[in-house]
């Protein structure tokens, strides 16, 4: 968990706009949900290990929520996004990202968070780092924010084809 002199400079770079570097894993601990911060940390922890339920929890349970990622194209509602996490968390690879180099852009009623996402995908002894361009747009639901929108882009086709085939066994 960030200590009191690294959250005081992640808020005071927050404030400029300047990209904050110290990753999120998903190790962090969570806190109050009504903070972005926190909201990205729940998504990172769902994500890296597997846990559906909490990343049910994490997004809007809505028909007009969207996603739109290198494994699943564009998925609209909740149960199309489900069943590309369901294919990420029980497929063959492991799968870990953080994210790092992002900004936070917040108003009263919504967020979103523009960064990078790093990490890898493996497959028996074949490894693949990642490079992901990734932004969220989280929306306050009853005092605690839920995201509605995902966008995540790997800019290598090579990167991108080897990813794919790990992942969705297309080799």
């Amino acid at each position: 968990m960030l200590n009191l002199t690294g959250r005081l400079q992640r808020l005071s770079e927050q404030k400029n706009m300047n990209p904050i570097q110290e990753a999120i894993t998903g190790e962090e601990g969570l806190g109050n949900l009504s903070s972005p911060y926190q909201a990205l940390v729940q998504f990172y922890r769902a994500f890296n290990s597997g846990d559906l339920q909490l990343m049910s929890a994490n997004w809007a349970q809505a028909e007009d929520v969207a996603m739109d990622n290198p494994l699943g194209g564009i998925k609209r509602g909740w149960a199309e996004i489900r069943s590309v996490y369901e294919r990420i968390f029980t497929g063959p690879a492991e799968v870990r990202v953080e994210y790092f180099d992002y900004t936070i852009h917040e108003t009263q009623e919504m967020f979103y968070a523009v960064g990078r996402e790093r990490g890898y995908s493996r497959v028996g002894d074949e490894k693949i780092n990642l490079a992901i361009r990734t932004s969220r747009i989280f929306k306050k639901f009853d005092g605690r924010w839920r995201q509605v929108h995902h966008h995540g882009s790997i800019d290598d086709p090579v990167l991108l084809g080897r990813y794919q085939a790990a992942l969705l066994g297309k080799r």
